[in-house]
């Protein structure tokens, strides 16, 4: 393989020296131009790429937006959790998963001894608010993805949790029904990804017989324990 070309995990082109001075160049215009490319190693830190996305207009989103949630949690954590995109909340607080879910969520982590400050970093497939809470078109997704791929690359997980079909999706591609696919292990990039149900819809389905969402979701949180545990060993 040449060294003007290289594959990275994200099966993405690596710039040579010519494309990297022009990426250079083209740095500041990043947020505001669509056109221009993400590439792995444009950022060096999540802060350095937070600044970006709190300017950002690659996509309609940036519009209506309050502020863009990028993350919070452990910058280096062992797990990562890619939720949808922001809520009411989380637009106005600028931090994901903070209104009732995020709370709901805490509670999931905290009883199979996982915290965000230690264990998890969180953040969405957009960085932005649809309006009204919309699922984001793919059209947004797109132009979100790249700080997504940049972002899973600077923290380095060992696992990725995906919570809901459009986290799903935009990383896998998988169109299956989270139904279908919540609790199984896909090796992704050299990394494990499980999808599981979203915490709002287990605030929608708060039952906690056998076989129901919530009895479904302890179900998961444990073996994501185990798989966790079964690294560090």
């Amino acid at each position: 393989m040449s060294s003007e070309s290289q594959l990275n995990i994200f099966g993405q082109t690596v710039a040579s020296s010519d494309s990297a001075s022009t990426l250079a160049g083209n740095f500041d215009l990043i947020p505001t131009i669509n056109s221009i490319p993400i590439p792995p190693g444009t950022y060096s830190s999540i802060s350095q790429l937070a600044t970006h996305c709190q300017v950002c207009h690659r996509c309609e989103l940036g519009k209506t937006r309050t502020n863009a949630v990028v993350g919070r949690g452990n910058e280096q954590a062992p797990i990562l959790i890619i939720g949808e995109g922001p809520g009411q909340n989380e637009d106005e607080q600028g931090l994901p998963f903070v209104g009732r879910s995020g709370q709901l969520l805490e509670k999931i982590l905290a009883a199979v001894k996982l915290s965000i400050e230690q264990d998890i970093y969180i953040c969405n497939v957009v960085r932005c608010r649809p309006p009204e809470n919309r699922v984001p078109t793919p059209a947004e997704v797109a132009a979100c993805k790249p700080y997504l791929l940049e972002q899973i690359r600077l923290v380095n997980p060992k696992i990725i949790l995906l919570t809901g079909a459009t986290a799903v999706r935009a990383i896998t591609g998988k169109k299956d029904g989270i139904t279908k696919i919540r609790g199984t292990w896909i090796e992704w990039e050299g990394r494990w990804c499980m999808p599981i149900f979203h915490p709002a819809y287990l605030l929608r389905n708060p039952a906690p017989d056998v076989g129901k969402p919530k009895w479904l979701m302890w179900q998961d949180i444990q073996a994501v324990r185990a798989k966790l545990d079964e690294h560090r060993a």
